[in-house]
């Protein structure tokens, strides 16, 4: 099918979400512990407890069960979801975000095209691809997007003045190395001083929004983050990522998930209940992922150790047929019993979803091949 999604919502649940206590429980199993189950809104599907408000937009949203990777390790994991390969030295590949502005362009003339909110540290960036298309980093989503005004003692006039110096002092070196590396970067300084002047800046500030609506999505970093991305979908960013950390559940799971289960429910079930009401949700899909899952053994500490056998991710919106669960874990949540899917499986999806051109190959510098979503079969059953 053609892509449908014109845009793209990416909420990332870093440290390894666990599949047993939210999208796949399994009752009445050792694999269960405290977490209690509930039934959706789609006969046979249960979601875990704390996914209230999810369970009931079931009809929305495709989980995928069976999703299985090698990678047990947090930053290979987070960087493998992220760009659909294994890190490794040689070189950087990009992640989703820069691949869907490279493969899709630009919507807003004045915006940036793909906006991390979140730690942005440790994030693959653009990879190999052009400076201008690595995500824009907001640690704070109710800081919005901060230095965007001169500061008090330096007046336009001498604002322009330094630019000019700052050109003038660059000139020799970009004689000297020309290519696109360098004419990336001057680009995005173009873009930069632009955005600064821009009306179009209101669309990072939240406090814009009613009062009701920002208590509707939550007073956490992860509802506000929802409200600013759909903010930015509104104003024609392409891609934006939401990152919530601290899913590493170790110890003290059960205490742990009554917190970060309810700030997840409140906050996508809001989203997509917004997008849809502005007519934004045909247009937009809204990815759920996480870099492994949890052990169905609970430890010492009643916590989930790391298990990169089998984990649930889900997709909903633009291009994507709601109502239904692809794949199976078995019955202790171990391992896939039924259509594996890989990384590269699961992010070639999005690409199709999106309509990029997941069958080309692009070059890197060093001359290798790569593929948007790493060379995957997507999951035709799931698609619109």
């Amino acid at each position: 099918p053609s892509g449908k999604a014109k845009n793209i919502i990416y909420l990332f649940m870093k440290g390894a979400m666990s599949h047993l206590d939210t999208f796949d429980p399994k009752p009445g199993s050792e694999s269960q512990g405290e977490t209690g189950t509930i039934q959706t809104r789609t006969p046979g599907i249960l979601f875990g407890e704390h996914l209230k408000r999810l369970s009931g937009l079931s009809e929305k949203i495709s989980v995928v069960r069976s999703l299985t990777t090698e990678t047990g390790a947090h930053e290979q994991g987070v960087y493998l979801m992220r760009t659909a390969y294994k890190q490794i030295n040689s070189i950087r590949h990009p992640a989703l975000g820069s691949w869907a502005v490279h493969s899709m362009g630009r919507i807003s003339k004045e915006l940036p095209g793909n906006v991390l909110i979140g730690n942005g540290n440790d994030h693959p960036g653009c990879g190999f691809l052009e400076p201008s298309l690595s995500p824009v980093p907001l640690a704070d989503p109710e800081k919005g997007l901060e230095n965007t005004q001169s500061p008090a003692y330096l007046s336009e006039n001498n604002f322009k003045r330094r630019l000019s110096l700052a050109d003038r002092i660059d000139r020799d070196f970009r004689g000297r190395y020309e290519g696109l590396q360098i004419d990336a970067y001057n680009q995005m300084y173009r873009e930069a001083v632009r955005l600064m002047g821009s009306e179009e800046l209101r669309a990072f500030n939240i406090s814009l929004e009613p009062e009701t609506v920002r208590t509707a999505y939550g007073d956490h970093r992860l509802g506000q983050g929802c409200l600013l991305a759909r903010r930015l979908v509104e104003s024609g960013v392409r891609f934006i990522e939401v990152e919530l950390g601290g899913w590493d559940m170790h110890q003290e799971l059960f205490t742990q998930m009554s917190e970060h289960g309810g700030q997840l429910d409140q906050a996508m079930a809001t989203l997509l209940e917004d997008l849809e009401a502005k007519g934004l949700l045909d247009s937009t899909l809204v990815v759920l992922a996480t870099e492994f899952g949890r052990t169905p053994k609970i430890n010492e500490n009643a916590g989930r150790d790391h298990h990169p056998g089998v984990f649930s991710c889900v997709l909903a919106g633009a291009g994507i047929r709601g109502g239904q669960v692809y794949g199976a874990s078995d019955a202790t949540g171990r391992n896939p019993e039924g259509s594996p899917v890989s990384i590269a499986d699961f992010n070639t999806t999005i690409a199709v979803a999106a309509g990029m051109p997941y069958e080309k190959e692009f070059k890197a510098p060093n001359g290798r091949p790569f593929k948007i979503g790493g060379g995957g079969k997507p999951i035709s059953e799931i698609l619109a």
